[in-house]
């Protein structure tokens, strides 16, 4: 349907109706800026889709954990029903049974929100492709295409932000809760002692990286798992896309040989064990993956190993024993841009501050993290139209510690694809002076402390921002 545009305001152009672009349509639309929505389904099919539906679901019918005490994407859900989410409000209508889930029926899902936008007067939706770069005429425009963006647009976008600023095949490396960590056999040095050069902005002090040993006895039983455990098949459209040797999955690493890993990500030169003084025949090294460092990247360890497998393979690595992942790892094809160097704090293209971006293609994996990041780009691009200031959500809440991951808190010459989780938050201070056991208490009742800290935060940011719409008037 066609909506009626008023005259003071220029329309948003929103391209792909997935979950981040139906999001942001919603809340632009409901912020009292018109929108149009460009999807190119059924105009131009995708190798995953199944229907031209806004929002499907191609992948599983989940939405994870929707305990929002104890669990980060389950505090994301309730932050975003209490920010009027589409995406949010639509899944709760279609829940299934699924425990402590959130899972939906797919087919009723993405009926109701393509129903709800059609029906909505401020949101035009058009089915056609939008090819190369939006036009100059547009002047706010968000980027929600996902990780199956059109050739056409992916090629544009590469040629505006620079090759190396996209990526085509996605390599994920699990990423370990730094305080699961037994420092007791692991310890932190980087190669050689080397310090980040001066001037560069690098930091560090010689010991960037924790390192867990293995003997050659532990290297050969890990090496053993690596091969024989389960692997992921790719989806069939992946299976043209070839590996890159700088991405290869570590088990196929280990096909090549046993001792191929010991040249590559698990090469032990430069280092010295601190409990034996003698250089391990085998390290894994893990580097701080965000700005709190609370969170660690395995080097290297990108793989295909189905979840289960990886979970009881690298809890194999000495000091990983009782390792909690704040993501595990997988390769497959994807299509993202380099958040932190590219994109503001309001979700704009540096080089171009017409374009934003949103949903999976901005580094966030998952349905919910990508509708976020639509809630999101959806509010700022309708306070901008309307003149309105754009203040982001805290960093203390789900949202805002998604939000500030993407476009700063992480490391650019690493960025990858992330969940969210509580290692993104900043952390919650100790009371000083507990006891032993008092501080294993306040550890075990943490997550439950910083969910009503995001909670109450998020409350006092919404009453300090008003409701867009009203403010405009």
């Amino acid at each position: 349907m066609t909506a009626p545009v008023p005259n003071h305001v220029n329309a948003i152009h929103i391209i792909g109706a997935g979950l981040a672009g139906s999001e942001a349509a919603w809340q632009a639309a409901g912020s009292g800026v018109p929108v149009v929505l460009h999807e190119m389904r059924p105009v131009r099919a995708t190798e995953a889709h199944k229907t031209d539906a806004c929002a499907e679901l191609v992948c599983s019918n989940s939405f994870r954990s929707d305990d929002a005490m104890n669990n980060a994407v389950g505090l994301l859900h309730e932050e975003m029903r209490r920010m009027g989410s589409l995406i949010l409000g639509s899944a709760d209508r279609h829940k299934l049974p699924a425990g402590g889930a959130l899972a939906v029926d797919r087919e009723g899902f993405a009926a109701e929100i393509t129903a709800r936008l059609e029906a909505h007067p401020l949101i035009e939706i058009r089915r056609e492709e939008v090819a190369g770069l939006p036009p100059r005429q547009w002047q706010s425009v968000i980027i929600a295409t996902g990780p199956l963006t059109a050739p056409t647009l992916a090629e544009a976008i590469r040629n505006l932000t620079g090759e190396a600023a996209l990526s085509f095949f996605d390599a994920i490396a699990p990423i370990v809760h730094k305080e699961s960590i037994d420092l007791d056999k692991a310890w932190f040095q980087s190669r050689y002692d080397r310090v980040g050069p001066a001037g560069s902005g690098v930091g560090g002090d010689g010991a960037d990286y924790i390192n867990c040993p293995l003997s050659r006895e532990e290297y050969a039983a890990f090496h053993a798992a690596l091969l024989a455990g389960e692997k992921t098949e790719f989806k069939e459209w992946e299976k043209e896309t070839p590996y890159f040797e700088g991405c290869l999955p570590i088990e196929v690493m280990a096909e090549r040989g046993i001792r191929t890993l010991l040249f590559g990500p698990m090469k032990p030169v430069g280092l010295t064990d601190p409990r034996t003084g003698r250089r391990p025949y085998a390290v894994v090294q893990l580097r701080q993956d965000n700005a709190a460092g609370t969170l660690y990247n395995m080097v290297g360890f990108q793989t295909k190993l189905k979840y289960a497998e990886q979970a009881k393979v690298f809890r194999m690595i000495p000091g990983l024993e009782h390792a909690e992942f704040a993501r595990l790892g997988g390769l497959h094809r994807n299509t993202f841009i380099n958040s932190p160097r590219l994109l503001d704090g309001a979700l704009r293209l540096k080089q171009q501050p017409r374009l934003r971006f949103a949903g999976q293609i901005t580094g966030v994996e998952g349905y919910v993290e990508s509708a976020a990041i639509g809630l999101l780009a959806g509010q700022f691009a309708a306070r901008e139209s309307l003149g309105l200031a754009i203040e982001p959500p805290p960093a203390t809440t789900a949202l805002g510690a998604l939000l500030h991951h993407i476009t700063g808190a992480a490391d650019a010459k690493t960025f990858q694809p992330m969940n969210v989780n509580f290692g993104l938050f900043p952390e919650l201070p100790m009371p000083a002076g507990l006891s032993r056991s008092a501080e294993r208490e306040w550890r075990a009742g943490k997550k439950p402390m910083m969910a009503r800290r995001a909670l109450d935060d998020l409350a006092a940011w919404q009453a300090k921002i008003g409701d867009a719409k009203a403010a405009a008037s």
